[in-house]
């Protein structure tokens, strides 16, 4: 009997897997299997090679469900073209989903799900930034020397009615301990930012020996630049000599100069998150936690926590000036008494508060034609000042019909047909 065994002698090891194969080959061919080439050529150990050979398979890597999978779908609707919110940054996103829904995760861990999802990679492969300046010079400053002065400005935001609204954002740092605050208004008028300084400093409990600042028109007459150092405004030139500090403008164009502020502005993006979200009211309460959540977290450049880096500052800033002369640049406020409808009166005129302040004393700033109401330091109302007697927001009317009517079938109709009514009567 003839017999002819086919052995194919062709044979190519490509990995490690290969040599279970390649030894039953080896073994028809009465061959001797050279371990120490084999182990050069696939770079690995001798035993490795042995152990393999021998028939070890490796546990296969089992494919485990992200804990990020279930806000799949959140995600996707954030991110969608339909959503009026925006996310510049990944890590926005995340806080975003942390401080709403419950998310569970740390920010590399995240980042790194987005990058395996190819629709969620995309939507941030799309955003444009600036590129960092090449050739720019770290520098520290000792501390209570320098503040940095910016305004993060002409934020278009949709406000939970639907309103559009032009909002801006002032922020003061001290550059050593990296300490913030913030201020959002719809001015950036010169009687905004003194009033904003003044208080600023009284919560510092001091005052930087010098404050730098770009040429914004209610600090600079006319702009420093390379060949001029410009000029400062008259009033500002005033209060900074009243408060003791040194006014810094920047080289027109180099916004560099004043690198640790203008990294802040990055942080303030995180106010498009909550696009058709918040009320006037409540985006000024978002921004004030904002920033002392910033004031409490790791600064990745200086790896401390600015909190308490500012403890240690603030014994080195300069003293306040007397009370009379802090008081002349705040922005005056009056207490009044909210009325059992809710409103307060302001030269004749009424205007609307949350139900829930019924019968307390609040207090109103006027500035720029508009009026700010406050209840312990926080905004609750914000009105356009009016010559109408009434002045309703809807969310305070629905508020107080739920309280007077609270088993009414359709609150939403009466209250536009009701308001509609006061507006005819009233205007």
């Amino acid at each position: 009997m003839y017999m002819t065994v086919n052995v194919d002698t062709s044979f190519e090891i490509k990995s490690l897997s290969d040599l279970p194969k390649f030894k039953q080959v080896m073994e028809h061919l009465k061959m001797k299997i050279n371990k120490r080439k084999l182990a050069e050529e696939l770079g690995v150990d001798r035993r490795t090679v042995d152990k393999y050979l021998n028939g070890f398979v490796p546990k296969r890597k089992r494919e485990k469900p992200s804990k990020i999978d279930k806000h799949y779908k959140v995600i996707a609707a954030l991110l969608s073209e339909d959503s009026k919110q925006v996310f510049y940054y990944r890590r926005v996103l995340w806080q975003y989903l942390k401080d709403n829904h419950e998310l569970e995760c740390s920010a590399s861990a995240f980042r790194a799900y987005i990058a395996r999802i190819p629709e969620f990679k995309a939507y941030f492969e799309e955003e444009k930034r600036i590129p960092t300046p090449k050739g720019t010079v770290r520098f520290e400053t000792p501390p209570g020397k320098q503040a940095q002065l910016d305004w993060k400005e002409s934020i278009m935001y949709e406000t939970k009615e639907g309103e559009q609204v032009e909002v801006n954002v002032a922020v003061l740092l001290l550059s050593c301990s990296r300490f913030r605050a913030f201020y959002l208004s719809i001015s950036k008028s010169q009687s905004v930012l003194l009033s904003f300084l003044t208080e600023t400093f009284e919560a510092f409990g001091g005052v930087p020996t010098e404050i730098v600042t770009d040429n914004m028109k209610t600090v600079m007459d006319q702009a420093r630049t390379e060949y001029s150092s410009g000029k400062i405004n008259t009033k500002f030139d005033q209060f900074a000599k009243d408060f003791g500090f040194k006014v810094r403008p920047c080289i027109a164009g180099r916004p560099r100069t004043k690198g640790k502020v203008e990294a802040t502005m990055k942080l303030l993006d995180e106010i498009h998150a909550y696009q058709g979200q918040l009320t006037l009211e409540e985006l000024h309460q978002f921004v004030q936690d904002l920033c002392t959540r910033i004031n409490h977290e790791l600064h990745q450049g200086t790896g401390k926590i600015p909190i308490f880096e500012f403890k240690k500052e603030r014994n080195h800033l300069l003293q306040l000036p007397t009370e009379k002369v802090r008081d002349s640049y705040r922005i005056k406020h009056t207490l009044v008494k909210v009325n059992a409808s809710n409103m307060i009166t302001y030269k004749s005129n009424q205007y609307s508060v949350p139900a829930k302040y019924q019968g307390k004393k609040v207090a109103l700033q006027v500035y720029d034609d508009q009026l700010w109401i406050y209840y312990n330091m926080e905004l609750i109302a914000h009105h356009p000042i009016s010559h109408a007697k009434l002045n309703y927001e809807e969310a305070h009317y629905k508020e107080a019909l739920l309280v007077s009517a609270p088993h009414y079938p359709e609150i939403e109709e009466l209250a536009k047909q009701n308001l509609a009514a006061i507006g005819d009567v009233y205007k």
